[in-house]
C-alpha cells in the first residue's frame, strides 16, 4: 500500500525528464569524484615534493627574519599612531621568542618556541589593530 508521498515519488523516479536529471547529477557527482581524486594525488605529490623545500633550515630562518622586521616595523608604527605600549610589549615578546628559537639548534623545542613566539607576536599584531580603532 502507497501513501501519497510514497505515489508520488514513485511518479516522479518514473518520469522520463526527472530520471535524465537524476543521470546528470550522478555523472556531475562522478565527475566531481574524479576531480578529487585527481587533485588528491598531484595534491600529495606536490607536498612530498615541498617538504624537503618547506623543512629546510634556510627557509625557517629567512622566513622569521622576515615576520619578525615587518612585525617589528608594524608595532612600532602602532606606538606611533595611537601611542598605546600593550601592544608592543605583548608583540615584542613574541619578537624576542621568535629571535631565541633563530638561535637554537634545528629540531625539537626549536618548533614550539617558534609557533609561540609567532601567536604571540600575532596577538600584538591583533591588539595593535583594536588600538588603532
Amino acid at each position: 500500500m502507497m501513501n501519497g508521498y510514497t505515489g508520488l515519488v514513485m511518479a516522479t523516479l518514473a518520469h522520463p525528464h526527472s530520471i535524465r536529471q537524476m543521470d546528470r547529477f550522478a555523472i556531475g557527482l562522478s565527475g566531481l569524484c574524479l576531480v578529487h581524486c585527481i587533485a588528491t594525488t598531484v595534491l600529495v605529490a606536490i607536498l612530498a615534493s615541498a617538504g624537503g623545500i618547506l623543512g629546510s633550515p634556510l627557509v625557517h630562518e629567512v622566513g622569521l627574519t622576515i615576520a619578525m622586521t615587518i612585525g617589528a616595523v608594524a608595532l612600532g608604527r602602532g606606538i606611533l599612531d595611537h601611542g598605546f605600549m600593550m601592544p608592543s610589549a605583548v608583540g615584542g615578546l613574541g619578537l624576542g621568542v621568535m629571535a631565541g628559537a633563530l638561535a637554537m639548534p634545528d629540531g625539537g623545542g626549536e618548533a614550539m618556541y617558534t609557533m609561540t613566539g609567532v601567536l604571540l607576536l600575532a596577538l600584538g599584531h591583533r591588539l595593535n589593530g583594536i588600538a588603532a580603532e
